[in-house]
């Protein structure tokens, strides 16, 4: 082996007697006192999700649904300052004709959760706005599924009035319905159960996640929120219900920054989806008709005229 081919071998750029490397590119060799291991956690762009967060390698039925709610952000404020979760969004799928019904925050908690706003048109306490009918979480437990919310510093199951640590009952739709209490006090509890849920592979098939006043941004700044979500998704991507590939997550916000166009950020994470654009027009009323096409059961009020979530990003059901 010739002087010129050695050096091209060991890689090394140098000048050797009667040959030249100029105009070789020799690839760079990094030593681990150079370059320490965390340095490319702290290159990482800030819309790449882990390496960790890898869709499974099978895409199965979607039989449960999680939805997270964000706070009075609209569609590219959502977009431009939480970078964890729009690029969730990128990687599996997401919406950008997707609505909310009105303002303020509470008739969108109850469309959401009832089909309809039932009249309300204001933010007070259950004893002030009593929803007699039938929530999709009702629903659920009726006809042999299961439902639950977790919302974070709740101090109590079902609490109808705010308190603990920024619980807000305003975004706890569930609270609303009198006609369910009993099963609202047996499963809308504090998002501290929420970990045992995803550990455990029980997360219910009709599912709500409800953070308190500064972690869903409507007291503190977009960045909070995107960090806290992501805090639950790096051990949902490794809980058994995600892995199985039945588990579908959504990401929305109750309602943009009282805006008439209230459009919102919506992004659905499924094994199925793959960098998904959909552009066709989609309401809070589309997220109560996917609850119940998972669930199985009839379509309450408006999710009936609804446009499908199911149909619009393709989701496998059964």
């Amino acid at each position: 082996m010739s002087r010129c081919g050695a050096a091209l071998v060991l890689i090394l750029v140098l000048d050797v007697s009667g040959c030249s490397t100029a105009g070789i590119t020799s690839p760079v060799v990094t030593s681990s006192t150079t370059q320490p291991a965390q340095s490319s956690v702290a290159t990482r762009t800030p819309t790449s999700p882990p390496a960790s967060d890898q869709a499974p390698a099978g895409s199965g039925t979607v039989t449960k649904v999680l939805a997270f709610i964000v706070e009075n952000h609209s569609l590219s404020q959502m977009k431009s300052q939480m970078p964890y979760t729009f690029g969730l969004a990128q990687r599996f799928g997401y919406a950008t004709n997707y609505t909310a019904i009105q303002h303020p925050s509470l008739p969108n908690y109850i469309a959401i959760a009832g089909g309809q706003t039932y009249g309300i048109t204001n933010d007070g306490n259950p004893s002030a706005n009593p929803v007699r009918g039938t929530s999709v979480f009702g629903q659920a437990v009726a006809s042999g599924k299961t439902a639950g919310v977790f919302a974070d510093g709740m101090p109590g199951n079902c609490a109808t009035n705010n308190g603990g640590s920024g619980y807000a009952v305003k975004h706890n739709p569930w609270a609303y319905f009198i006609n369910e209490r009993s099963d609202c006090q047996k499963y809308d509890v504090p998002v501290d159960q929420l970990d045992a849920a995803i550990t455990g592979g029980v997360l219910p098939n009709v599912g709500m996640v409800v953070p308190n006043l500064c972690n869903d941004a409507h007291d503190c700044p977009l960045g909070t929120a995107d960090t806290w979500f992501r805090g639950w998704m790096t051990k949902i991507f490794d809980g058994q219900d995600w892995r199985s590939g039945q588990l579908a997550v959504v990401l929305t916000a109750d309602e943009d920054d009282s805006s008439a166009g209230n459009h919102v950020l919506t992004v659905v994470i499924h094994p199925s989806q793959n960098r998904n654009v959909v552009t066709s027009p989609l309401t809070h009323y589309s997220l109560t008709r996917l609850y119940e096409e998972v669930a199985g059961v009839p379509y309450l009020f408006g999710a009936a005229l609804a446009p499908s979530m199911t149909t619009a990003f393709g989701l496998p059901l059964k």
